[in-house]
């Protein structure tokens, strides 16, 4: 099979990051030399179950866990369906009641118009043009019959932080359970789900320079959860299926490089932002759509006058940048996530989101700017 992209500016971070020479170096041995099933109890399958283990403890020590809270999925929406259905099933005594937030990924927002038509409310709290919730809001919309609040922790078209640790404050104030979606901010922020109040977090390897298509979910001790899938007693019951060992020691390896590098990543990431917002600072028809501070700084999503966002990323040879979540941005329609910041349909189309890696440079970026404003 050919290989037909020819070399461009890849700025579409968010969406997935290519996998590091360290994880997939890693990785390889246990695809031809370690190939055994960690469930098995012969040599091989110990060698196998040494390597899950150990990446389970990798894993843990990311965001201040123990090994035993970290449960491997095939990524966020998988953890998502999993913490949202499985938790109201096994706690139904606690209530059928979840309050989220209208720029949650559409993982959580369909999850919870399912399980609305199941019967459970669900509360979606507005955001203000900066794409922060009201805590005041948050906390009026709770009731007896609240279970869950779902909020994630850095949105994926626009980097914006929410305050974690105040709702979690607020949650544990009326014992509710906090699961906080986590996908963008793995690696890009320090994460202790202990000090910050997380009950559940899930996360996606492919955010972080590893492979896609696995991913962790941290339940913290005490919290049970009805499986998703059903079948063997992997994950301590938890989540049947034979182990993907490969992807979990490249999961754990991209994890480790997140963890050892996390400094030296966000200073670049603010050295990257600072230049966008300086280059754009005299631009009146160039503005930045989120709160400035509270926020990754490797997500900006910019508001350009005049600019047909969905034809330039479409038809640019150039650079691979998104107008919206790579999980529904080939549906033609305004992105709800700006939408609910105030944001008109035409709006939505002058915006443009750039997310970065460690490899993305000054110059690209340059060349960007250069390249919209004449666009």
């Amino acid at each position: 099979m050919k290989n037909n992209i020819r070399p461009w500016k890849y700025l579409d971070n968010a969406s997935t990051t290519k996998i590091r020479e360290e994880v997939l170096k890693e990785m390889i041995p246990f695809f031809n030399e370690f190939y055994f099933n960690a469930s098995s109890n012969h040599r091989g399958g110990r060698r196998a179950k040494a390597a899950l283990d150990d990446s389970r403890g990798v894993c843990a020590d990311l965001i201040n866990a123990s090994r035993d809270e970290i449960i491997f999925t095939s990524g966020s929406t998988e953890s998502i369906n999993y913490v949202l259905k499985g938790y109201l099933e096994e706690n139904f005594e606690k209530g059928n009641h979840i309050i989220t937030c209208k720029t949650e990924h559409t993982a959580v927002l369909k999850t919870c118009e399912y399980l609305e038509t199941k019967g459970v409310e669900v509360s979606y709290l507005d955001v203000n043009s900066n794409g922060l919730i009201d805590l005041k809001e948050l906390e009026r919309a709770i009731k007896s019959e609240t279970a869950l609040i779902a909020i994630m922790f850095a949105n994926n078209e626009t980097g914006v932080i929410q305050d974690i640790k105040a709702i979690g404050d607020i949650a544990h104030k009326y014992n509710i359970k906090f699961f906080c979606d986590a996908t963008q901010a793995i690696g890009k922020v320090a994460i202790d789900v202990n000090k910050l109040g997380i009950d559940m977090l899930c996360m996606s390897a492919h955010k972080i320079d590893g492979p896609k298509g696995i991913g962790f979910l941290y339940v913290k001790n005490g919290i049970n959860l009805t499986p998703l899938i059903h079948g063997g007693a992997q994950e301590n019951n938890n989540r049947a299926g034979t182990y993907n060992i490969p992807l979990i020691v490249g999961l754990a390896k991209a994890c480790e490089i997140a963890k050892n590098n996390l400094l030296e990543y966000q200073s670049y990431y603010k050295t990257l932002f600072n230049h966008i917002m300086d280059s754009i600072d005299e631009m009146d028809n160039i503005k930045l759509i989120g709160d400035g501070d509270s926020r990754l700084f490797n997500i900006i999503n910019l508001k350009i006058k005049e600019f047909d966002a969905s034809i330039f990323v479409e038809s640019s040879d150039d650079f691979a940048v998104s107008n919206g979540s790579a999980c529904t941005s080939r549906i033609i329609e305004g992105s709800h996530v700006l939408k609910a910041m105030g944001l008109s349909d035409k709006d939505c189309n002058e915006c443009i989101r750039l997310s970065f890696n460690t490899s993305n440079t000054i110059i690209e970026i340059d060349e960007f700017l250069k390249k919209v404003i004449n666009a």
